[in-house]
């Protein structure tokens, strides 16, 4: 497994290797060893989720209130997603980056997202399958939300007719919940 840090400080990508055969192949998304070589630390997973979207969803910018924040690592398991880390942590030196990284169902891509940082993607085809490790359970009071279309951030939307749900639809601009003090700190 390869990995590589993105644009924003302390979000990764991590690049499995597929072992195909004449059955179809196998793929391991998540190595511990691996991890803690490109991150420094384990992975605390306390809840896995996965969603199932149609090609054109939009799902974010979700993140969550820092303290006490929550880390995802995000692979693919079916389907081509375009998936969006984003610097929302005020005071970060990449504060407002973002790095956009296909993952694919065929690939075992998976990307790390640290605290404050956060998470969006598009599903590029019919039954894209997303899973989510997150180092905390979900909590819907700490769950924050920013517009995928705030022009100042300039997120790549690789669809022409995007399908969002009302909560993302309603979700302020970066400068909006900046003003609002929304955003985590670094």
């Amino acid at each position: 497994m390869e990995y590589r840090e993105l644009a924003v400080t302390g979000a990764y990508a991590f690049v499995p290797e597929v072992l195909p055969d004449a059955r179809g192949g196998s793929v391991s998304p998540y190595r511990e060893s691996v991890f803690t070589a490109a991150v420094g630390r384990l992975f605390p997973v306390a809840e896995v989720g996965r969603s199932v979207s149609r090609r054109g969803v939009v799902r974010g910018v979700h993140y969550t209130l820092t303290p006490p924040g929550t880390a995802r690592y995000v692979h693919c398991a079916a389907g081509r997603a375009l998936d969006v880390a984003v610097d929302l942590r005020a005071g970060s030196p990449t504060f407002g980056r973002w790095e956009a990284v296909e993952l694919s169902g065929d690939g075992g891509e998976a990307v790390y997202l640290p605290p404050g940082v956060g998470h969006a993607f598009t599903a590029l085809e019919d039954g894209t399958v997303m899973c989510h490790l997150l180092s905390r359970e979900h909590r819907g009071e700490h769950e924050l939300a920013l517009s995928y279309f705030d022009r100042e951030l300039g997120l790549p939307l690789p669809v022409e007719s995007p399908l969002v749900s009302e909560r993302d639809r309603r979700a302020p601009t970066l400068a909006e919940a900046a003003a609002r003090g929304l955003l985590p700190r670094y």
